[in-house]
C-alpha cells in the first residue's frame, strides 16, 4: 500500500491499481475538458473550471444577453453536444437585481453550489447587488434542502408555510 497526498487527493492509503486507475481517470477527464472547452466557448463564456464534491471537474459557462443570465456546468466526462448538465437560469429585473427564474439539474452532485457560487462571482463583476427568487408549491417535496441550500450559500429565506411558498434573497458585501 501507498500512502498518496497531493492537491487532489485526501491523505489514504491506496494499492497501486487504485492509483493508476484514479491517474488514468484525471488524465481522461483533463482531454475531455479541452474538447469541452473549445466547443463551449463557441456558444458562452468560460467562467472557470471547479472540481464537484465528488471529486469530478466540471466546466462552467455562462450565456447571457441583456435579459437573461444562464450560469451552465458541463461535466468532463462526457463530450459536450450543446446541453448543458446544470442550469441556474436566471433574468435581469433591473440594474441592480438578477432574479433566479429555475434551477435544473441532478441534486446533490454539488452542482448547485458550483453553479451558484460563480452566480454570486457574477453578481459582484457586474456590480449587481441583489440575487432574489422564490419557493414555489413544487418545491415544497425537498424544501428543508432548498432551505438549507440558500442559507449555506448566504440567503435570507423566507417561508409562508401556510401557503407554500417562499422568497430568497441574496446583497452583495
Amino acid at each position: 500500500m501507498l500512502t498518496v497526498s497531493s492537491a487532489f487527493v485526501k491523505k489514504e492509503e491506496k494499492s497501486k491499481e487504485e492509483l493508476i486507475e484514479e491517474i488514468e481517470n484525471l488524465e481522461y477527464q483533463v482531454f475531455r475538458m479541452q474538447e469541452n472547452m473549445k466547443e463551449i466557448s463557441k456558444r458562452g463564456k468560460v467562467l472557470g473550471i471547479e472540481m464537484t464534491k465528488e471529486e469530478k471537474w466540471v466546466i462552467v459557462y455562462a450565456v447571457e444577453d441583456k435579459h437573461v443570465c444562464k450560469i451552465n456546468i458541463h461535466d468532463c466526462e462526457t463530450p459536450y453536444q450543446g446541453h448543458w448538465d446544470f442550469s441556474i437560469q436566471a433574468s435581469y429585473t433591473g440594474d441592480s437585481e438578477i432574479h433566479i427564474d429555475d434551477i435544473r439539474g441532478e441534486e446533490n452532485k454539488g452542482l448547485g453550489s458550483v453553479g451558484m457560487k460563480f452566480l454570486q462571482e457574477h453578481a459582484r463583476e457586474h456590480n449587481i447587488q441583489f440575487i432574489t427568487g422564490v419557493i414555489a408549491e413544487r418545491d415544497w417535496g425537498h424544501l428543508n434542502r432548498l432551505v438549507h441550500f440558500y442559507n449555506k450559500h448566504d440567503f435570507y429565506v423566507e417561508v409562508d408555510e401556510t401557503q407554500k411558498k417562499g422568497k430568497i434573497y441574496w446583497e452583495r458585501n
